[in-house]
Parts: C-alpha cells; sequence; structure tokens
C-alpha cells in the first residue's frame, strides 16, 4: 500500500477519534451518552440505522452474493427495507411514546414495562452476550482486512489498533459521536462506491462487453433464487427490526415520532435499491475479473475454488490505483466500525442498565452516571478485543447468542406491543424455547425441511409456546378472576331469578338435561328453607350473561347414601373449554359437607371433568321406570 494511500487511512481515523473528543464534553448525563438527548433528526438517525444495520458483514456479504448469483442478490437487503418500513409503522410509533413518556434507555426496559423484571433480566443477558460478541467479529473482520491491506501489520496489532480506534470514539462521544461518526461512514461508503469503487472496476474489468461475453445470463437476472432463500432471508433480518437494541437506542433518541419514521423509511431506500445493488455490482465485477485472471498474481488462479467474499476486497486492494485505494479502504471499514460502534453502545447499555443495575447487590459507587457509563463501555470494549484476539471459540458462543436474540425475542416483541395483557410466563419461555431452537439446529447442523432456515423453526417454536402459554394464562387469570354466586335454604332467590338461572340449566345441558319443570324441584328442593330440604346452587355470571351454574341437592343421609347429589351443571355453549365448569365443580366441593353423588351418561364428555377433580365410578347404576 502507497505512502499516499496509508495517509489518507490514517488521517481518515484520526477524524473519527476528534469527534469523540468534541462529543466528550458535551454528555452530562446517561440520557445523552446512551440516547443522545433524545434530540436528533432523521437524516442523522436514519443514516446511522442503516449504516449499523448493512455494517462491514453486509458490505462484505453482499460483494460475495453479487460473485456467486449476481443482481439476484440484492434482494437480500430487500428484505431489510420490508423490515425498515413495517417496523416504521407498527412498532416506532408506539416505542417512541412509551420512551418519551417512561425514559427508556435500552430494550430490555421495554419488556420491564409490558412483563416483569425477571423478563427484562434475560432479555439484558442475551442481548450484551449477542452483541459483545457481534462487536468482536466486527473487529475481527476490520482486522482481517487491515492485516491483508497492510502486511506489516500483524493479525493481532490490527485487532489492538481497529478495536482500539472503536473503542476511543464511542468510550468519549456515546451515541452521539456513535450516530454522528456513522453518517460520516455511510456518506463515505456510498460516495465511494458509486462514483469510484463502481466506475473505476467497471473499466478495469474491459467494460460492458467484456462483462456480457464473461458472465451468464443468470447474473443480470432478478430472480436467480429459490423462494426458500428469500423466506430465509426474511427470517433472518425482518425480526431484527424489532428485536435489535442499537435500533432502539435510536428511536429513543429521534426528537420525535414522526422524526424517527421518517429515519426508518430513510433507512429503508438507502437498504434497498441504493446500497443493495452497489454491493452486488460489485461482487459481480469482482467475478468477472477473478473468471478473467485479473487475481492469478495474488494466488487465484480459479474463481470457483476461491472464498467468494474474497472477490469484493482482492478487487479493491489490489487493482485501485494510488490515493484511491486508501479512500475506499476507508469507505469499507467506515462500513466495519459503524457497526463495531453501535453494538458496542448497545452491550453496554444492557450491562449497564438491565443487569447490573438490576443485580440485587446494586452497584453503590461514588461516581457520577456519565462516568460509570463510559467505565462500562471501556471494560466490555477490551473484553470485545480480548475475544477478537485470543478465544474464537468463544466467540462463536457469542454470535450463537446473536441468533438466540433474533428468534428468542421476536414474538415476545410483538405480544408486548399488540396484546392487552401478555404473560411473563409465555414472554420468558418463548425466549428459552424458540432461541433454543435455533442454537440447538445450528450447532445440530442437520438437513432441515424444505431447506429453510433454523431462524424460520426457532420463530415458530417461540410463537407456539408464546400463544400456547398466553391463552392458558391468561384463560386461568380470567376465570381464576370471575366471582361465584352462591345461594343455599338461608338465601332468599327472587323468583325472576330463580326462572333465570332454570333457564339457563334448561337450554345449556343439552341432551343430557330434564324438563324444565323437573330442573325447577331440584331448585326448589335446594333453596328450601325445610330442614328435611337443603342444598346449594351457583352460578357465574359475567356482563349480564350467565356462563355456568351448579344445582346440588341434599339427601339428608350418610354412608350407605352419600349426603349430597350433584343434580346439574351446565356451561353456557359460547365459553366451553374455559374452565368455568371445573371452577364451579371445585367451589362446589369446598361448600359442601359430605360426600357427592352424581349421575353422568356413559357417552357424556363431562365425565372426565368429573373424574379430574377426584369423583370415581364405583357402581354400575340401574333403574326401573314405571312409565
Amino acid at each position: 500500500m502507497h505512502n499516499i494511500d496509508i495517509a489518507i487511512f490514517l488521517i481518515y481515523f484520526l477524524a473519527m477519534i476528534g469527534i469523540g473528543f468534541y462529543f466528550f464534553g458535551k454528555n452530562k448525563t446517561d440520557e445523552d451518552y446512551y440516547v443522545g438527548g433524545r434530540g436528533i433528526g432523521k437524516w442523522h438517525i436514519g443514516l446511522s440505522v442503516v449504516a449499523t444495520d448493512v455494517g462491514g458483514g453486509f458490505s462484505i456479504g453482499l460483494g460475495g452474493l453479487g460473485f456467486v448469483m449476481g443482481l439476484s442478490g440484492s434482494w437480500l437487503l430487500f428484505t431489510g427495507l420490508i423490515g425498515a418500513w413495517i417496523a416504521a409503522l407498527v412498532l416506532v410509533p408506539r416505542v417512541w411514546k412509551l420512551s418519551n413518556e417512561k425514559k427508556l434507555l435500552t430494550f430490555p426496559q421495554l419488556f420491564e414495562h409490558f412483563y416483569d423484571g425477571r423478563v427484562a433480566f434475560l432479555a439484558g443477558i442475551i442481548s450484551a452476550l449477542g452483541y459483545i460478541g457481534f462487536t468482536s467479529s466486527q473487529v475481527l473482520a476490520g482486522a482481517k482486512l487491515a492485516n491483508a491491506a497492510f502486511p506489516f501489520i500483524n493479525l493481532e496489532n490490527a485487532v489492538l489498533i481497529m478495536g482500539g480506534i472503536i473503542i476511543g470514539y464511542t468510550v468519549l462521544g456515546g451515541l452521539k459521536a456513535v450516530i454522528f461518526t456513522d453518517t460520516i461512514q455511510w456518506s463515505v461508503l456510498i460516495a465511494g462506491l458509486a462514483l469510484i469503487g463502481i466506475p473505476v472496476a467497471y473499466n478495469l474489468v474491459g467494460g460492458w462487453q467484456v462483462i456480457s461475453d464473461t458472465l451468464s445470463h443468470d447474473y443480470f437476472s432478478l430472480f436467480n433464487l429459490t423462494w426458500q432463500q428469500f423466506i430465509n432471508w426474511m427470517a433472518t433480518i425482518v425480526p431484527i427490526w424489532f428485536v435489535g437494541m442499537t435500533l432502539y437506542q435510536r428511536i429513543y433518541a429521534s426528537k420525535s415520532s414522526r422524526e424517527a419514521q421518517k429515519a426508518w423509511f430513510i433507512a429503508g431506500v438507502f437498504e434497498w435499491p441504493v446500497m443493495a445493488f452497489l454491493g452486488v455490482t460489485l461482487g459481480l465485477l469482482a467475478k468477472v475479473a477473478a473468471t478473467n485472471g485479473m487475481f492469478t498474481q495474488f494466488g487465484y488462479s480459479d474463481p470457483s475454488s476461491m472464498d467468494p467474499e474474497l472477490g469484493l476486497p482482492l478487487l479493491l486492494v489490489h487493482v485501485l490505483p494510488v490515493g484511491l485505494l486508501g479512500i475506499m479502504m476507508s469507505v469499507y471499514f467506515s462500513a466495519i466500525m459503524s457497526t463495531a460502534d453501535s453494538c458496542l453502545m448497545a452491550s453496554s447499555g444492557n450491562v449497564l442498565t438491565d443487569i447490573l443495575m438490576k443485580s440485587p447487590k446494586r452497584l453503590k459507587m461514588k461516581i457520577s452516571n456519565i462516568r460509570l457509563s463510559q467505565i462500562v463501555t471501556l471494560l466490555l470494549g477490551g473484553f470485545a478485543l480480548l475475544l477478537a484476539v485470543k478465544m474464537s471459540n468463544v466467540l462463536e458462543l457469542m454470535l450463537y447468542s446473536y441468533a438466540f436474540m433474533v428468534s428468542g425475542l421476536f414474538v415476545p416483541v410483538l405480544g408486548a406491543l399488540y396484546l392487552k395483557k401478555p404473560n411473563p410466563q409465555a414472554a420468558f419461555f418463548a425466549m428459552i424455547l424458540g432461541g433454543g431452537t435455533t442454537i440447538s439446529l445450528i450447532i445440530a447442523n442437520l438437513p432441515l425441511p424444505l431447506g429453510l432456515d433454523p431462524n424460520v423453526f426457532g420463530i415458530a417454536i417461540s410463537a407456539i409456546v408464546f400463544y400456547s402459554l398466553n391463552s392458558l394464562l391468561f384463560k386461568n387469570k380470567i376465570i381464576n378472576a370471575m366471582k361465584i354466586q352462591v345461594y343455599n335454604t338461608s338465601d332468599s332467590v327472587s323468583s325472576l331469578e330463580k326462572r333465570e338461572i332454570v333457564d339457563f340449566l334448561y337450554k345449556h345441558l343439552d341432551e343430557y338435561g330434564d324438563k324444565w319443570e323437573h330442573i325447577e324441584r331440584a331448585v326448589d328442593y335446594a333453596l328450601n328453607h325445610n330442614p328435611a330440604f337443603g342444598g346449594l346452587v351457583l352460578y357465574i355470571k359475567e356482563n349480564g350473561t350467565m356462563q355456568g351454574a351448579v344445582v346440588i341437592n341434599k339427601t339428608n343421609m350418610k354412608g350407605y347414601i352419600p349426603e349430597n347429589i350433584l343434580v346439574y351443571i351446565a356451561v353456557h355453549r359460547d365459553f366451553r373449554g374455559n374452565g368455568i365448569g371445573k371452577k364451579l365443580m371445585e367451589k362446589a366441593i369446598q361448600m359442601t359437607e359430605g360426600d357427592i353423588a352424581l349421575h353422568v351418561e356413559e357417552d357424556n364428555p363431562a365425565r372426565f371433568l368429573y373424574e379430574k377433580v377426584g369423583f370415581k365410578n364405583p357402581y354400575l347404576e340401574m333403574r326401573y321406570y314405571k312409565n
């Protein structure tokens, strides 16, 4: 690399550090540090959002897709546009309003509001691990690119240099520094690719005639992909827009809900078509260069045997002229840094706000919140460097937690925002089982049905668990809150109320009922003040509608015949299957003295309820009918 390129490169990085110093003195509170004082406009937010989401991984990855499949690889970021615009419409307004009211700083605090502290604590751990791992991966990716560009710097030193720069301006300036450096980095990236990368590479490979002669027609088609690929990309990328701590921090940082929505629309357009086609086009040009032997001198004579993601860096590092190479290297390091700094801020916010401050032994230090935030960010940055340098196997585990985060948290987020009273236990187990399914499938490396991604199955399991538990627990909560009205011989019941009970039983006993007048006699028997009679009438009535009723008659006998007979029990047709019958039965058993007998036909499904609450069938009942 020429000294001119190195000089351009160094000046660029010094500028990034300078931004950190600029904002160092402007951060007065933890709100300034973690959410930029809640006053940042749509363009800074929008460019920061897309810079964080696309970053180095997508930038290099898009080149790899262009190298392998051509323009169809652009659909990867079309799912980013879908995710951004859906989130802008259904997520951003609700979250911004809540964050403004509750002064939220992190994503898990949203879970604490809708669920409970245990769910938020788990979400904080998952998010922190995922983002510290992602920070490490971005630092390592940047170090490898630096190592390739500057052979005199070994990989370990490259990690320390890259990490030191990223950690430096992030620790100093907080989210404001991150957002403003992201804006600069993304602007440089787009301008560099559009004005330098593609035009220069296009001319170097020989222009359109060489390109069209070298590549097959599939490379220029937008339909050179399977439906499974598109579904897998959707399942991986769209949920990120609902669970990413980096994205929530930017919603909180926006000066208004409207500005945040506009920022998300801006981000979507920059993802697709802008960045999508810039990235895959450069990858396509790298394939032309590799096929025509332009990388042979670097040890890559066969394009089919090389890593597709190497094509783009090779094209930039080894074919660009002096001066332009320094600019383009700064461009790609920008993409990497814009993701790494955001992930470091996200992890720092999670660790301080959602873990340390929520733990039983809460931090009590004589230090300002802003300094404490900087210390936590510095320590986590150092830990990320350690992972990148020494512990690649642990790094892999950390990245698994990112997959765990996406598939585990997506469904509970939707439940929190769009259900009236989502259940904390449903959210907790949906996070564990949904994320656990994805991780298990990734580790097992088994062939999956239809070639779908593990995330598809993780999200599906999370949805099933959340819906099932939430429905069950919500139903139990509603049933437990229902009040049972009880009448016995000491109560006076109006004729109108008695008629309502008899009418209900006559209608809802269905084919297992008796004549209206027989039901009336059983109710009269239970409510009669004569000592020779007696019993109980229980019913549940909600919002003016009777939902269930029970009639018990006393036998005034004991031992050889049970003291009570459960004559009738019925549940409204529209409310069956909700536990009302069981609740009435348990209350009836609780309020009666002595044993209870009942009559039930063999084909009556209610017999399973009776068995469940303890009724047994020791006898075969026989009757002799005179009429």
